[in-house]
């Protein structure tokens, strides 16, 4: 059974959703990856439901807020969700978590403190309280996110993730198949349990 990957940008309502499932969906635990969405959205030319006003926006938001309740989860949208909140900062920070084999408990502490609180997270102190919460080196990743080749990381991630096809968050890679969104979970484990 190979490897499955979680691609994830943490001002995705559906990827809230789904890093809380993804774990005990697929058969086998996913490397998770975090990429930046707003650059994806810009490269492949996509306007995404989020930014597109009118009643299928607000049937998504909706939607995402029943979703969230029947999990058991909060759901706090950002003051000027979605593109007047997107943080670059997070997702660097997610990288350094790796570096310290937390991504998974920092990646959780983001949502839960983002869209989970509603919570700015393209504040350094928001983004490093997260580090603190997930028990990592809060101080390395304060000094980290700056970092020249952690920048360059998460761009290679992003490029990667979209030569690989990925045209939104959450997907999930199984080999050569891209599941796309929450409700594709359970197509990714059958996907993978046949492989």
């Amino acid at each position: 059974m190979s490897e499955p990957t979680f691609y994830y940008d943490f001002n995705s309502p559906y990827a809230y959703l789904a890093a809380h499932r993804v774990d005990d969906v697929l058969p086998v635990r996913p490397r998770w990856q975090p990429i930046a969405f707003g650059a994806l959205i810009r490269q492949i030319a996509k306007v995404p439901w989020s930014l597109q006003p009118g009643p299928e926006r607000e049937r998504r938001l909706h939607e995402c807020e029943q979703r969230a309740a029947a999990l058991g989860l909060p759901l706090n949208w950002p003051d000027g969700w979605p593109d007047r909140n997107y943080s670059i900062l997070v997702l660097r920070a997610a990288l350094l978590a790796a570096e310290q084999d937390s991504l998974r408990e920092f990646s959780l502490a983001a949502f839960r403190r983002g869209l989970g609180e509603g919570g700015d997270l393209r504040d350094l102190a928001a983004v490093v309280a997260c580090a603190s919460d997930a028990g990592i080196d809060a101080d390395a990743v304060a000094r980290g996110v700056e970092r020249p080749e952690v920048k360059q990381r998460l761009r290679e991630a992003t490029d990667s993730a979209i030569a690989r096809g990925v045209t939104g968050v959450p997907t999930v890679a199984v080999g050569d198949e891209l599941f796309w969104g929450d409700d594709r979970l359970e197509d990714a484990a059958t996907a993978l349990a046949a492989s």
